[in-house]
């Protein structure tokens, strides 16, 4: 009989977590808020209320709930949660945080845009007017960041593409944090103009033009977050100039003995 290898079984929290993570995923999609009480699920599952309570705190973790003592644990759609939470710790600078922010922005918002053109539905097409007429009418600078967020989720929805909501998602603290910077300092006005242009360019069904205005929205965020003039500059290492090593001089020969000729 041959020996083979036997397959390793998964931990029975690991498992527990993937039931509740399939029920969280049914619930959001039928509108139920929260999951059943853990006094519930332990018998449902066959397990005790210590390896549910283990499980939950994995989903949460994940940002697939939210437990609200007290109340119950509600289940959420926040998977981007845990890369938002650590971008802090991993780029602690606010201005390089700001920098590599709208540097993936350029990588990615403009293909959502022209993605966008191709794919967004009638209905998203006019979430998105409705949004852009609202940050027109904005007040205050706070409810004109709220409608430019609402705006580049919206499009980044209306792409077709879920890797591209969660990974804008991902850095929407950060997002925020830009805004502050660029609404708070030169107004509204520019994203009024610029989420114009983006929007024409989707009621087109023109991807060229969305991808070329989006571009140009982030360009000039980046100016006027001015991440150029608040950035660290390198320290250039001085050098001084080599120096040449100089072979000594060849040492002439000695005169030899002046010869003289007899004359007769």
């Amino acid at each position: 009989m041959a020996i083979t290898r036997i397959p390793r079984v998964p931990s029975l929290v690991h498992e527990v977590s993937q039931r509740l993570a399939a029920e969280v995923a049914l619930r959001i999609a039928s509108g139920e808020p929260f999951l059943p009480p853990e006094r519930e699920l332990a018998p449902r599952l066959g397990v005790s209320r210590p390896v549910i309570r283990e499980a939950t705190k994995r989903l949460e973790l994940q940002g697939l709930v939210e437990i609200e003592h007290g109340v119950g644990t509600r289940v959420v759609d926040k998977l981007h949660k845990p890369l938002n939470g650590s971008l802090t710790l991993l780029i602690p600078d606010p201005t390089e945080r700001l920098r590599q922010l709208n540097e993936t922005r350029l990588a990615i918002e403009p293909a959502a845009a022209a993605a966008a053109a191709e794919r967004a539905t009638a209905a998203q097409r006019r979430e998105l007017r409705a949004i852009h007429q609202r940050l027109a009418a904005a007040d205050d600078s706070h409810e004109a960041i709220a409608c430019d967020v609402a705006f580049h989720r919206a499009l980044a929805e209306a792409s077709g593409n879920l890797m591209f909501r969660l990974i804008l998602d991902s850095l929407a603290d950060i997002g925020l944090e830009s805004r502050q910077r660029t609404i708070g300092r030169v107004g509204k006005a520019p994203a009024v103009l610029h989420h114009a242009e983006i929007l024409a360019g989707l009621e087109r069904r023109d991807p060229a033009a969305a991808c070329a205005a989006m571009q140009r929205h982030i360009e000039a965020a980046g100016r006027d977050m001015q991440l150029d003039q608040l950035s660290t500059p390198v320290k250039k290492q001085r050098t001084e100039p080599k120096r040449v090593r100089r072979r000594p001089a060849a040492r002439s020969a000695p005169p030899g003995p002046r010869s003289t000729s007899a004359t007769s």
